[in-house]
């Protein structure tokens, strides 16, 4: 069971891990021992997130997500295999965290008549400053 917040937590069917051998260098050890971590959340078919939590979390997740509805994190950061489980664990209830906060509704305004005036007052300005740099003519 991995626990999101005080009041949501993902049950264990829906989260599998699958363990590789890690990327890049570390010597023999990296041939030998399975380190990276692969976690796979299918969210989707998650009764726990509601559809517009989903459809964030789409969005946040971007190219995670897979065709069939699964987010895929990889951790290969360090050594320790417990240690990569961890922080992709993590990584995960981070994403469903930010995924959970509904955006605020945008309310349109007006700019005030002040804002207008000074606005105007400073196009008018820049204008008479840009004709004044015309050519010279000669005056007899």
């Amino acid at each position: 069971m991995l626990w999101i917040n005080d009041n949501l937590a993902l049950a264990d069917w829906e989260l599998s891990e699958s363990f590789t051998r890690a990327q890049g260098p570390g010597g023999q050890n990296v041939n030998k021992v399975s380190t990276a971590v692969e976690l796979r959340f299918e969210a989707e078919r998650s009764p726990h997130l509601t559809p517009a939590v989903k459809a964030r979390l789409k969005r946040i997740a971007g190219r995670k997500w897979t065709l069939d509805g699964a987010i895929v994190i990889r951790a290969e950061e360090t050594r320790s295999q417990t240690r990569n489980r961890e922080l992709a664990r993590e990584r995960l209830a981070e994403m469903i965290r930010a995924a959970l906060v509904a955006p605020k509704r945008r309310i349109a305004t007006k700019p005030t008549k002040g804002s207008q005036r000074r606005r105007l007052a400073a196009k008018s300005i820049r204008g008479e400053v840009k004709s004044l740099r015309g050519k010279v003519g000669e005056d007899d």
